[in-house]
């Protein structure tokens, strides 16, 4: 008798097991479908990019290999070219390429080529923090406080590697300026900061008791 039981259950539920697969086929067809396109998707996606990566890197590598002074505006175009193109990798490195061999003399341009790395570019954190620092080192001689305060902001309120730089270049750019209070102040602040970098808490402390003790 528990046998017989024990059968009948069991057919029940294979009986609705197959009942429900043939009322959801449709249902469970479009799922199945569904996983194998995002499967494809994904993986055609890896490779996408990693083909990307490789063709960008190359592109770069070619550059630089044959960059000459007698083609100079070549080099220019192309170098710009793959800042536009918003690489974390390459994109920061062609710019500091111009920059290094003095490509582009307009710092309106080059600006503009820092701000695509810093507002369209996904850096990482501290790349981007970078970035921002040598935008500002390139302007402290034409920028005012505020322009570069607004810049360099960023990094000052943060617990990035970069803090103490970015102190010290407002540092530096209120002490040229004859602004010893402000630039103090920004001094101190690099003193007092626990992770300031060694050198520059060494340059501060000397800065404050040769320059503007009272």
């Amino acid at each position: 008798m528990d046998e017989d039981i024990s059968i009948i259950n069991t057919n029940t539920r294979n009986e609705r097991i197959k009942n429900f697969f043939i009322t959801n086929k449709n249902k469970l067809i479009f799922i199945l479908l569904f996983i194998i396109l995002g499967l494809f998707g994904f993986f055609g996606y890896e490779e996408f990019q990693k083909r990307k990566l490789i063709s960008i890197s190359n592109e770069y590598n070619s550059i630089i290999l044959e960059y000459d002074e007698n083609n100079k505006e070549i080099s220019i175009s192309k170098l710009v070219s793959l800042v536009n193109k918003g690489d974390p990798t390459y994109s920061p490195l062609s710019l500091y390429f111009i920059i290094d061999n003095k490509l582009i003399q307009s710092k309106e341009e080059i600006n503009n080529l820092f701000n695509i790395l810093i507002k369209k570019t996904p850096l990482e954190k501290e790349i981007k923090n970078l970035v921002i620092l040598k935008k500002a080192f390139l302007n402290a001689d034409h920028y005012e406080e505020v322009e570069m305060l607004n810049l360099l902001n960023p990094v000052i309120n943060s617990d990035s590697v970069w803090k103490s730089h970015a102190l010290n270049l407002m540092a530096e750019f209120f002490y040229f300026k004859n602004q010893n209070q402000k630039a103090k102040e920004f001094f101190n602040q690099i003193i007092s900061l626990e992770e300031s970098n060694p050198d520059i808490k060494k340059q501060a402390q000397k800065r404050l008791l040769r320059d503007l003790s009272e």
